[in-house]
């Protein structure tokens, strides 16, 4: 069974930083494409970032260009999500997605069929 557990979500000020990770199991990570997605209350799911174990390019949305790194660990069969510079708009829940087609993990795309979900880490931003 395919499993995707996200961790090192919590409370940290504007400005500050946190790293996210997501461990998958159940799946070979060669045949998939990782992303991250954030769901803020009221609001629709959102692609953040994404990265290819094949070709190792990454995609990020522009709003977290420059702030948020998004990097892997084949031997742990981990993928992580480096957020610095953090702002009141970046809170939310950040869910890790699993997906064979790189299409799917870009912005503006439809997230209702992604392959995998995990399910999600809170992400609060405190003044």
């Amino acid at each position: 069974q395919v499993r995707l557990v996200e961790s090192g979500g919590g409370l940290v000020q504007a400005g500050g930083s946190l790293r996210l990770s997501c461990a998958g199991s159940g799946l070979t990570f060669s045949s998939y494409n990782m992303g991250w997605f954030r769901q803020a209350p009221g609001k629709e799911r959102e692609f953040v970032a994404a990265s290819s174990w094949s070709t190792y390019i990454t995609n990020y949305a522009d709003s977290v260009k420059g702030r948020f790194t998004i990097s892997r660990d084949n031997a742990k069969n981990t993928v992580y999500l480096h957020m610095n510079s953090l702002k009141f708009e970046d809170a939310a829940v950040y869910y890790c997605a699993a997906d064979r087609r790189p299409y799917k993990l870009r912005t503006g795309a439809p997230t209702g069929d992604i392959n995998y979900w995990g399910q999600g880490t809170q992400v609060t931003v405190s003044s």
